[in-house]
């Protein structure tokens, strides 16, 4: 069953699959736009030190045909074969890109990915979509690098130039356009095997090596019949189901264990009138447990191929791999959120911020970076002496680590929920206590409110003005309330207020106030007034 990499995800091409000789395909399109799709193998210091290694519509085979480019073929736009046992030592890394040529920008394609496909199973892929990126002109999808052994890293890093500038970027020299486009059509003899193909691939099935046949002696996927492609949709429905091994879409072969396979419109409980047994999330012998009822495994995942009975086994391989398999459209609920702006939430307990966008760095509070991917750097952001001292005194001081660099770094806070708000010139007050992160563009000091009969004499809050995004963190959803004449509230509940509220602090507190029973143990309390427009942020928790 192939893993779901995410962006800057990493692992041993051993832990994926056993095999050296593998097949890379690459899918990525958009309306009216082209791509170059190439593969650059890189010395040990990320050069290009050996053109020959460049691997692209004009040179499509390294000179031991280690690196091959195969074309377009199994729904993929473009695909290579990579027998890593053949590589030379000086190539320590194969760097996998896609350029624009022409006009356009990488915001504008459609869901994409980058996978890899071993024996004609795929065991790797990572997805990707127009909306991580901006307006880049190319990017470096995945990587082969030799580490002790051979790894894989999703990458999917946008780089601003074309295919020349990512050539010189590389080391490489662009060369003058002498030759005539009479070699592009060289790219056709890559569906043949290569010549001396004799050695069966350690990775292939055994029968039929020697055939002259290129995609079995080496893995590669089957094309697939009816649908040449996988949808947009496949994996959008939210179902949790058995992992399903791809399943070649040929006619039916076998009976399942779970009676002959029906194929369920969309919407349809999957197995009714399956005679042997009920299919996969029903009753008792569902895999999981659920009873009907239950929302899972109510529907057959969507983009499931013609073919597949439901309620496969697990692990059962059927050859190409298929798209909208069951964990894959359980766990895609759960993926990451990229919406292309700096600050997204994940859910309302986890916050991304994208340092790649925006020229400043990120203040947080220490500790709550859950993960983080590209290169990030983390460093001890110091109040200073006159801060730390005001902050022991106010009990307003804030523990922060400046995170700088270029990737993306998820916050949370022991399950708190998140919210950005947005400053553009404005200001708010919010607790130091309430505060998980904050742009280092915005300003931001201590606050005082007086009050009479409020132990230590005054109240203090953390004052944020300027133009940026200061995350709040609260314990259960909050409520905004409008600030009016005959607006109260606790002073351990209020989160933020609007800076241009007037505060003023309604004391209850009487000296004998223990000696009565009966006391509301509500002694101070603030009272806001401003004009309209002004607002108050309480959370359904005292602290």
């Amino acid at each position: 069953m192939a893993r779901e990499f995410q962006r800057g995800h990493k692992a041993k091409i051993s832990d994926l699959t056993p095999g050296t000789d593998l097949y890379v395909g690459v899918q990525i399109a958009a309306p009216g736009l082209t791509f170059d799709i190439s593969c650059f193998g890189l010395d040990a210091h990320e050069q290009l030190s050996d053109d020959r290694y460049f691997i692209f519509f004009n040179q499509p085979k390294s000179p031991e045909e280690s690196i091959q480019l195969l074309g377009a073929q199994s729904g993929d736009t473009e695909s290579f074969r990579v027998t890593l046992d053949r590589i030379p030592a000086a190539i320590q890394k194969l760097s996998f890109t896609a350029t624009l040529d022409g006009s356009g920008q990488m915001s504008q394609i459609g869901p994409g990915y980058i996978r890899i496909v071993a024996g004609g199973e795929e065991v790797v892929r990572y997805a990707f979509t127009g909306s991580e990126f901006t307006t880049e002109r190319a990017v470096m999808l995945g990587d082969f690098y030799l580490k002790d052994v051979w790894r894989f890293a999703a990458v999917g890093q946008g780089f601003d130039g074309g295919l020349d500038a990512l050539l010189k970027n590389f080391g490489g020299e662009v060369a003058e356009e002498e030759a005539p486009p009479a070699a592009a059509p060289a790219a056709a003899p890559g569906f043949a095997p290569p010549a001396q193909a004799a050695a069966p691939p350690a990775f292939g099935a055994p029968p039929a090596v020697q055939a002259p046949q290129p995609a079995p002696s080496f893995g590669a996927p089957p094309a697939p019949t009816p649908p040449p492609a996988p949808q947009q949709p496949m994996h959008a429905a939210p179902t949790i189901a058995a992992p399903l091994a791809p399943q070649t879409p040929q006619a039916p072969q076998a009976p399942s264990p779970y009676g002959q396979p029906h194929q369920p419109q969309f919407g349809q409980v999957p197995g009714q009138g399956a005679p042997p047994a009920p299919p996969f999330g029903q009753q008792a012998p569902a895999p999981y447990g659920q009873p009907a009822p239950a929302p899972y495994g109510q529907q057959p995942p969507v983009g499931m191929p013609p073919g597949v009975p439901q309620g496969m086994p697990q692990g059962v391989p059927q050859g190409a791999p298929a798209t909208g398999a069951g964990l894959q459209a359980a766990l895609q609920p759960y993926k990451e959120a990229a919406t292309g702006q700096r600050w997204t939430p994940q859910n309302q307990q986890l916050m991304r911020v994208d340092l790649t966008m925006g020229g400043s760095g990120v203040l947080a509070r220490q500790g709550s970076m859950v993960m983080y991917q590209g290169k990030v750097d983390f460093g001890y952001k110091s109040a200073g002496f006159v801060g730390r001292a005001v902050g022991n005194a106010t009990g307003q001081e804030m523990q922060l680590m400046r995170c700088t660099g270029r990737g993306q770094v998820f916050l949370a806070e022991e399950g708190s929920h998140l919210h950005p708000i947005e400053l553009q010139g404005d200001a708010i007050c919010v607790s130091a206590e309430s505060v998980l992160a904050f742009d280092e563009s915005l300003q931001y000091e201590v606050r005082r409110v007086e009050g009479h009969g409020i132990p230590g004499g005054a109240l203090f809050t953390m004052l944020f003005q300027g133009t940026g995004t200061v995350i709040v963190k609260t314990h259960g959803t909050p409520v905004v309330l409008p600030v009016t004449p005959t607006t109260f509230a606790d002073c351990n509940a209020v989160v933020a207020w609007s800076a241009a509220s007037q505060v003023i602090v309604s004391s209850q507190v009487r000296l004998r106030r223990n000696a009565y029973p009966g006391h509301s143990g509500e002694t101070v309390n603030l009272q806001f007034r401003g004009a309209p427009g002004n607002f108050i942020v309480v959370q359904p928790y005292e602290v």
